[in-house]
């Protein structure tokens, strides 16, 4: 039931037809308040603390248990951890069932079950590359254990019949990192080591064909399990990022699966049932793969956690990073937290000892990256009125030597045209006459239109001064692509977001590739150059994350140009905030993520807090705070008016407001729970308007 009142078990009465197929973990049908609901068998037990006489199970749908007593662990954690309910969290790890879809995975042949060796125990004294801290006050989290004998150079069976081989060929592709052979041993030899990793750009060839090195590296890792006997789950943000890693996993000859929430129903559920039930032992995707029910989970790994695309949008909004570290600790699993750029969450597991650094030296990132320039305002004054343009001479002139040997990329943080205007005579921004969001063009011949209701603004006019004309205040991809083609007659242009569609990939011809952040395409050959628009645009917002997923999108694109050794050469123009543009050019996320670990430190900021936040209307609001019994150190701020209530009808003519609690992480979990208590309260009451609540929201207003 999604009622948080009621998320809990309920007793009911197996019937004697059905006592043969009623087992823990089948979907069952069951009448609940006069209604049949669907639900899920946890247990069997000979007796009832009813009082009453038990209402009989109605149906079994499926013989098949789906619900596996980890999965239901872990769903019970993380809507402990997240102040949420179990059933909401079973709805993002279970798929609705595809009864042909089931039918025809367990129409194939059962896979003989692989014979894994126990996980060697922790040796009492850790050793000086891979000491492991004790379990602190300040996490509850297990340490990883400590290292074993490496992994034979002999082939290891693999249940399809395949010969797997952690040999040094595929050691090379770790060697640049120190302790990263390492690491892929002790995966192999069933240990548990846990990592944060920070890859290096670039390309890796196998077998004659090229592939990002952090793609055919993670790849490398989950070869590790498999020597090893054991599953392992890779989760990535989008759709080209799982067809990256499963190219990878193709040219290994890695058996996998796809999993991901946009599957059609029969795909997704045949994969589900394939993972369940031991026909296949690795599986990549997005979101919805953290919660893959592979029976024998060795690694767990998580590219690029700072992608916002891997926070779940529905309740109780987990997080896949964090998901993947509590699957981690319940089932003994080596974990790999990784991507171009570091954030204070993975950087805060090293710091608490969970997890070990896994970087290149300083040589070897040098070497593999390409050269960073960030012209400073004197040195933009010295070009003169040339030095004042959104692109100045001096990048008009990089991209020029660039295009001479391949393509240019050019990102743009905004997608569309204009996608903010403002008055021309006054510049006061230009607001819907109708229900006043802001105003975009998507033309140069179009009239302007709201971002909020749709509408055309077809006879707009400033409300201050009364001008009918408009200007820019932001300029988005399309007309940058615009720009670009008249500043460089006779090269193509090809752009790369929204609008256009995302490109998969470019070739190395000469050409300018205009894309928004997240839809920059690889180029065939890498691109010769770079240039980062608008710097300040998305590195000074008023936002608790703006530094480090600045940094993050600059380190994803410049990762497609080439190493400085074959020329490549990125510039980072618009005057973006100082810490993440130097550490753009030292090309240091592990000391950037340091820093900002430190200054959240000394502010109270998340990860070191545990923070929520209580959205909704006044009245709402005012009785969840009624209901709410915070432990006595916990600190609450607010309410404050939403700035942007565009969307939210939760109550309905009432005012949006948000209150924020925070509380020491180590009692986090007490926050969440009286949190749940104070939900529970309100459904049981039925008191009417909503109250959403987000522990450890990406966004803080």
């Amino acid at each position: 039931m999604p009622l948080p009142h009621l998320d809990h078990t309920f007793d009911y009465g197996i019937p004697d037809a059905l006592d043969g197929v009623a087992q823990p973990g089948v979907r069952v049908k069951v009448r609940f308040a006069g209604t049949d609901r669907d639900g899920y068998l946890i247990a069997r037990t000979p007796g009832t603390n009813h009082t009453g006489t038990l209402a009989p199970l109605r149906k079994v749908v499926s013989p098949l248990p789906v619900l596996t007593p980890d999965i239901l662990e872990l769903a019970r954690t993380v809507a402990r951890r997240y102040a949420g309910t179990s059933t909401d969290v079973l709805r993002l790890a279970i798929p609705p069932r595809h009864a042909t879809a089931e039918k025809a995975v367990l129409a194939q042949p059962e896979v003989a079950p692989e014979r894994v060796p126990a996980p060697p125990a922790a040796v009492a004294a850790p050793s000086a590359a891979h000491g492991a801290a004790g379990t602190g006050p300040t996490t509850g989290r297990a340490s990883p254990p400590e290292p074993a004998a490496a992994v034979g150079q002999e082939p290891l069976p693999d249940p399809t019949g395949a010969q797997v081989l952690l040999g040094p060929d595929r050691l090379a592709h770790w060697a640049d990192y120190p302790g990263g052979a390492a690491f892929l041993r002790r995966i192999g030899a069933g240990e548990s080591p846990r990592a944060a990793w920070c890859a290096l750009p670039g390309r890796d060839e196998l077998a004659g064909t090229e592939h990002p090195h952090w793609a055919l590296a993670t790849a490398v890792a989950v070869l590790a399990a498999r020597a090893g006997r054991r599953d392992a789950i890779v989760c990535v943000p989008d759709a080209r990022d799982v067809a990256t890693v499963g190219a990878a996993l193709d040219a290994l000859q890695v058996e996998h699966v796809v999993l991901t929430a946009e599957q059609g129903a029969s795909a997704r559920y045949r994969r589900f049932v394939r993972a369940l039930t031991g026909r296949t032992h690795v599986v990549i995707g997005t979101r919805s793969a953290a919660f893959a029910p592979l029976p024998n989970l060795g690694l767990v790994v998580c590219w690029d956690d700072g992608d916002d695309l891997l926070a779940e949008p529905r309740a109780p909004y987990p997080h896949t990073r964090e998901v993947l570290v509590q699957r981690a600790d319940m089932a003994g699993a080596a974990a790999l937290v990784g991507g171009f750029a570091r954030t204070p969450e993975a950087q805060l597991l090293v710091a608490d000892g969970w997890a070990r650094s896994l970087q290149a030296d300083r040589a070897v990132v040098r070497a593999r990256t390409p050269r960073v320039i960030a012209p400073g305002e004197a040195d933009l004054a010295r070009e003169g009125d040339g030095g004042r343009a959104r692109i100045p001479a001096t990048a008009s002139a990089l991209a020029r030597r660039a295009l001479a040997r391949g393509p240019v990329l050019v990102q743009v943080p905004r997608a569309g045209y204009l996608p903010v205007v403002a008055c021309a005579r006054c510049r006061t921004p230009a607001r819907c006459g109708h229900c006043h969001g802001p105003l975009r063009l998507d033309r140069p011949d179009a009239p302007p239109q709201c971002r909020w209701c749709g509408r055309h603004a077809t006879a707009w006019a400033c409300g201050a001064c009364g001008a009918t004309a408009v200007r820019a205040m932001r300029t988005g991809a399309g007309r940058t692509a615009e720009e670009l083609g008249r500043a460089f007659p006779g090269v193509p242009v090809t752009v790369s977001g929204r609008d256009g569609g995302v490109q998969d990939r470019v070739p190395g011809s000469p050409r300018l590739v205009v894309a928004t952040p997240g839809a920059e395409p690889p180029a065939d050959g890498g691109y010769a150059a770079a240039l980062l628009l608008d710097a300040a645009l998305v590195s000074n917002r008023p936002e608790l994350s703006a530094g480090v997923e600045s940094l993050r999108r600059w380190l994803r694109a410049a990762a497609l140009v080439r190493s400085s050794g074959d020329g490549g050469e990125v510039m980072i123009l618009g005057q973006g905030a100082p810490v993440p543009v130097q550490a753009l050019v030292r090309w240091d996320p592990v000391g950037h993520a340091g820093r900002e670990l430190g200054e959240r430190q000394d502010l109270a900021f998340p990860p070191l807090v545990r923070l929520a936040t209580l959205t909704g209307g006044s009245a709402a609001l005012a009785s969840m705070m009624r209901h709410l019994r915070l432990p006595a150190d916990a600190e609450v701020l607010g309410p404050v008016p939403v700035e942007d209530q565009a969307g939210m009808k939760e109550a309905g003519d009432e005012e949006i407001l948000r209150t924020l609690v925070r509380i020491d992480r180590r009692a986090g979990d007490d926050l969440s729970v009286a949190l749940a208590q104070a939900q529970a309260v309100r459904s049981a009451r039925k008191e009417p308007g909503v109250v959403r609540v987000r522990v450890d929201p990406d966004q803080l207003w």
